[in-house]
């Protein structure tokens, strides 16, 4: 499965000036809700993924995601391995459980997003679970931007990863884009202005 000509057949490997969540400035971004838009083909993402997790030998009670962009790949994921979803909001710059979500003493969890960039907002989902009695085992995504390890890719981890060195993160594909600082930006200097991922159609 090339996840990176997926990608780029559902129209959701932009090419652009973009302003990413952490402030830095990409010429690429990877907009997952055109890839999942198509649930059979969300659902046979997670099928893959899942494969990969339960060969690791991992296996889990339950999958969280943060909203909103981890939701419908941590729900498909969730459905692939059998297991209870929920997920994660952010209230007042935290994050919380909220519609009536739990989680049990000593339950099991894969963190799942869409994407990894550094793993900021999985592991503070992860510092979630585990505060009220859970146990996160594995962190998993569709795709990872190339700053985090993949347990399952032979890719290097940037110091710039926050995920934890003991947990193993899966993932379908490793994407590797140049990002700069708005000071040293390339296209800033053409001329160019960055936007925010959905806030412009045109991505050319």
């Amino acid at each position: 499965m090339n996840i990176e000509e997926i990608y780029k057949e559902c129209g959701a490997y932009l090419k652009g000036h973009f302003l990413l969540s952490s402030g830095k400035h990409s010429q690429f971004y990877l907009q997952s809700a055109k890839v999942l838009e198509y649930p059979n083909l969300a659902q046979n993402l997670a099928k893959e993924l899942a494969n990969i997790i339960t060969k690791s030998g991992i296996k889990v009670d339950s999958v969280c995601s943060p909203a909103i962009g981890g939701i419908l790949a941590g729900y498909e994921l969730a459905r692939a391995l059998d297991t209870r979803f929920i997920f994660a909001e952010r209230v007042d710059g935290k994050m919380n459980l909220r519609r009536g979500f739990s989680v049990k003493d000593g339950e099991t969890f894969i963190i799942c997003e869409d994407i990894i960039t550094t793993g900021g907002s999985a592991l503070e989902v992860a510092k979630l679970i585990n505060s009220l009695g859970g146990n996160v085992l594995a962190f998993a995504a569709l795709a990872n931007r190339g700053f985090c390890k993949v347990e399952n890719l032979e890719n290097s981890r940037k110091d710039s990863c926050k995920l934890p060195l003991d947990k193993p993160l899966f993932s379908l594909g490793n994407f590797e884009f140049e990002i700069y600082d708005p000071d040293d930006c390339p296209l800033c200097e053409n001329g160019s202005r960055a936007i925010k991922p959905g806030s412009n159609t045109n991505h050319g």
